[in-house]
């Protein structure tokens, strides 16, 4: 599954540095924002799960049941491949939209797909494994079927199908990764592991304030600056 691109020659430049050595110096430093996020994530969930149980809600059962029985098909069935590559093809030619680039082709098939597009970044290279595309649809068609019947007594089979898609995306971005794909080898492997990881991350913070009644942003925003406040101090007396 790629993303091919004509590209042209730079000028040559002693000075010329590759962008593979300068995405291993920032994915170097984000790797403590990986670490903040981390800690700030579990100590929520934790909380969330312990003092306010969280784990007692509609939400949490039926997206854990969905994401069960995907881990069953996906351990247990043969793999849908040609559902997942269409929907990694599909986000990269939905990324380059965003990005203002034009797909002239689109091609997808069970051994793999690729499109081939005007434009090309990290962004759109690595969208697939940090963009639940499926979850995504499944939020889209309940809302927009809520505009016009009430979809009020389904809220259970929105969760079930969330945690689904949602674990389906998880355990195909975490199958696909080892494969060394040319969508994480372009880019740094290093540089793009550490994106996979903090963009899911982060989207799975957002999920548990989505999830949860008694977390709020303003509570996850609070969590994240004491520790990267805890985080700062520790260095300053390390350099100390």
């Amino acid at each position: 599954m790629s993303v091919p691109i004509v590209r042209r020659a730079p000028a040559q430049s002693t000075w010329l540095i590759p962008t593979r050595w300068v995405k291993f110096v920032v994915a170097i430093f984000l790797l403590p924002l990986c670490a903040i996020l981390t800690q700030t994530f579990f100590t929520v969930f934790t909380r969330a799960t312990v003092t306010q149980r969280l784990w007692a809600g509609e939400e949490f059962w039926f997206f854990s049941l969905g994401a069960v029985l995907w881990l069953i098909a996906f351990f247990g069935l043969p793999r849908p491949m040609v559902v997942y590559v269409f929907g990694h093809e599909l986000t990269h030619a939905l990324w380059v939209w965003l990005m203002g680039g034009r797909v002239s082709r689109f091609r997808v098939g069970r051994k793999g797909g690729h499109i081939v597009t005007d434009r090309n970044n990290f962004w759109i290279a690595l969208a697939p494994y940090f963009f639940p595309l499926y979850s995504l649809i499944v939020i889209a068609g309940y809302g927009t079927l809520g505009l016009f019947f009430n979809v009020q007594p389904y809220g259970r089979l929105l969760y079930a199908l969330i945690g689904a898609t949602w674990a389906f995306h998880f355990t195909f971005t975490c199958w696909m990764i080892p494969k060394k794909q040319t969508d994480l080898t372009d880019h740094g492997t290093v540089f793009s592991l550490v994106v996979i990881y903090l963009m899911n991350l982060a989207l799975l913070s957002v999920m548990l304030v989505l999830a949860s009644s008694q977390i709020t942003f303003a509570d996850l925003g609070r969590e994240f600056v004491a520790n990267a406040d805890k985080f700062a101090r520790w260095v300053s007396a390390l350099a100390r």
